[in-house]
């Protein structure tokens, strides 16, 4: 009987992690700039952000995969940086998920960013903070909940994620396969017991994350409460 794919594991895990490492700067940054910012075309910038939300994912990675191609500017720019192509390397799993993902780690981030009075950002301002201070001492621990619900998503999302990256990434063991493409694989070898391995392994790691995540949450909530 086949078991779990071990590399595929690492694969998911470590994309996974690198996409919250890179995305959750940015969603910061975004989000609190959507949210405090008014001006025309906000919504059309709110509506890009979203559009993974909506389209299928086979219609999303072709866009992905034409724009990162040997014949897009991307690619050739990536090729001729590193010697090798964008697609079908971790690199550009990498730069997919992260697009992807944009709408799990800035909207939760945005709405945490909106429910913060103007005052408080007016009294820091006063007091003689910069903006840069406000944020970092002032504006993020009030937005936690946000912060830690914008990265259980993009994590648990980015380990699920299937039709982005099967079209960008393919499918190379050790590189770019990924458990959801492996538990795939299982399934057409017609391998019940490595497909329900792995899916049962996919679903605790979900799960597991998750719990922990809003666990911490909720007892930091409880210790300043």
């Amino acid at each position: 009987m086949s078991t779990v794919d071990w590399s595929a594991l690492r694969v998911s895990l470590g994309l996974a992690g690198l996409t919250c490492l890179v995305l959750i700067p940015i969603g910061i940054l975004l989000g609190r700039h959507l949210a405090i910012s008014t001006y025309r075309g906000r919504g059309f910038v709110e509506a890009a952000i979203a559009l993974p939300l909506v389209l299928p994912p086979t219609v999303l990675g072709y866009y992905l995969l034409v724009a990162m191609g040997g014949e897009s500017l991307l690619g050739q720019f990536y090729e001729g940086l590193v010697g090798r192509q964008l697609v079908f390397t971790f690199d550009g799993l990498l730069v997919a998920s992260v697009l992807v993902n944009l709408p799990f780690a800035v909207q939760p981030l945005q709405r945490a960013f909106e429910a913060i009075h103007p005052s408080i950002r007016e009294a820091a301002w006063c007091s003689g903070l910069s903006p840069w201070a406000t944020l970092w001492r002032i504006e993020l621990p009030l937005v936690r909940p946000g912060l830690v619900s914008a990265t259980a998503l993009t994590f648990v999302h980015t380990l699920g994620e299937f039709g982005v990256v099967l079209m960008i990434g393919g499918n190379i063991p050790g590189e770019t396969q990924t458990v959801s493409i492996a538990i795939y694989d299982r399934v057409q070898a017609f391998d019940d017991g490595g497909a329900t391995s792995m899916a049962a392994l996919l679903l605790a790691i979900s799960f597991v994350s998750v719990g922990l995540i809003y666990g911490l949450t909720g007892r930091g909530k409880r210790r300043h409460g």
